[in-house]
């Protein structure tokens, strides 16, 4: 069997077009909740809009080729904190009751 480089970068692309479309959802459900009055549903909805715009600029650059040609020593945490503080929140948000 014979590798064909090109096909997994555009793997990867496709990957993150997936995932901009899945949060770009979760983002407009979230929406919904955000003029509730409450500030926890307002928070969510604010820090799902900064992994948005995140995971926008990052399918941007891998789509355009226009990345980083050397990895960032710092992507890997700001990226798990970012997970981690949207499951927090994810979490707060289920216990203080969705109404």
């Amino acid at each position: 069997m014979t590798r064909d480089p090109g096909l997994q970068p555009e793997r990867t692309r496709l990957a993150w077009r997936r995932t901009l479309l899945t949060l770009t959802a979760v983002l407009l459900l979230q929406l919904r909740q955000a003029f509730t009055g409450r500030v926890l549903d307002a928070l969510l909805t604010g820090a799902a809009l900064l992994v948005w715009l995140a995971v926008l600029v990052v399918t941007w650059h891998r789509a355009t080729g226009a990345g980083p040609r050397r990895f960032d020593p710092w992507s890997v945490p700001l990226t798990a904190l970012g997970a981690a503080g949207l499951a927090v929140l994810g979490v707060a948000h289920v216990l203080g009751g969705v109404r």
